[in-house]
């Protein structure tokens, strides 16, 4: 049986809903060189939204007969409960919340990779320039490594999301208790600030507010992105089932055109940088002296698979969840 949306997810609802600004999803549109299937897209204004902005301005979507429109929602599962409702088409989502939504019954299907990492990225000697995450502690602080997390405030965006669930693997695999850590839900800049205040013995930060506190002079202590989810896609496009169930043919166009764009997204990096800079409204120095994005160009279920069973490894999940067999667009 179908449960109800969670209570979580529910509370948002009506956040992500103001941001999309309309009550109907798809919808079908005349436009110069004729019909075009609108989809309505949620996003959350990171830097590899730069390859569906690429996906838009390059025409790549008009190709496949869509007109997409993006529209920023509060947080990923707040994209989830919308995309649930059908208030939205597709939705961005790392794998961390869609594993949480499964466990919940809510049904959603996976369409295309939205970013993640390559298998470059696992040999790289500097993981400031691959992870758009990091653990950071002051310069001179007594914290040496993951296990010294123990009994010390650590902050981070959200609790049971994906910066407490990476850092805690890292805790865990040095051989720490992650549920000895005292967790403490901020903002990045808040956190930063916290950090060098004192407040909090380390930080849970992403792009660009890494690089902004090694700048100041703080310590990197770990990149807990890439030394979780491993090579593959991390960030996900996803829809809902009745949104795939009416449009299911211009939502395997928006696949097709999703990958042209992370192909030529990978190969243009300046031109994705430039626009990455703009959709975080950062400047262009703050963005490259960052990870670099990387668009992958599918999904695998081993993507899905491995975080599904580190987070039940690591108790957020009660066992691992059961993927549907038709998890996967296409397979």
């Amino acid at each position: 049986m179908q449960r109800s949306i969670p209570a979580a997810l529910a509370a948002v609802l009506a956040l992500a809903l103001s941001a999309c600004g309309g009550s109907a999803a798809s919808s079908t549109s005349a436009g110069s060189e004729g019909s075009l299937t609108t989809l309505k897209v949620g996003t959350i204004g990171i830097g590899s939204d730069a390859a569906i902005r690429l996906a838009i301005d390059k025409g790549y979507f008009k190709e496949q007969g869509l007109d997409v429109k993006t529209s920023v929602v509060a947080n990923p599962p707040a994209g989830i409960a919308a995309a649930q409702s059908g208030q939205l088409d597709l939705t961005y989502t790392p794998s961390i919340p869609l594993l949480n939504a499964l466990s919940n019954n809510v049904p959603l299907t996976v369409v295309a990779a939205a970013d993640g990492y390559s298998e470059q990225a696992m040999a790289s000697k500097d993981m400031t320039k691959v992870d758009d995450t990091g653990l950071v502690v002051q310069k001179g602080s007594p914290i040496q490594r993951p296990k010294d997390l123990e009994g010390k405030s650590v902050s981070v965006p959200a609790r049971k999301a994906q910066l407490e669930v990476t850092v805690s693997k890292l805790v865990k695999d040095d051989g720490g208790d992650p549920s000895k850590v005292n967790w403490m839900v901020l903002d990045p800049s808040s956190a930063l600030q916290s950090l060098n205040s004192g407040r909090v013995d380390a930080a849970s930060l992403v792009a660009p507010f890494v690089s902004k506190a090694i700048s100041q002079g703080d310590r990197l202590l770990a990149s807990p992105g890439v030394a979780f989810f491993k090579a593959g896609a991390v960030g996900l496009w996803v829809t809902g089932k009745s949104s795939l169930a009416k449009e299911r043919k211009a939502i395997e166009g928006f696949r097709s055109a999703i990958y042209k764009a992370n192909a030529y997204a990978n190969t243009h990096l300046d031109e994705a940088q430039q626009l990455s800079a703009q959709i975080t409204n950062n400047p262009i120095d703050v963005i490259k002296a960052g990870a670099v994005n990387y668009w992958p160009d599918k999904v695998t279920t081993d993507d899905i698979q491995r975080v599904d069973d580190a987070m039940a490894e690591l108790g957020y999940l009660k066992e691992p969840v059961k993927l549907p067999s038709e998890l996967t667009l296409g397979n």
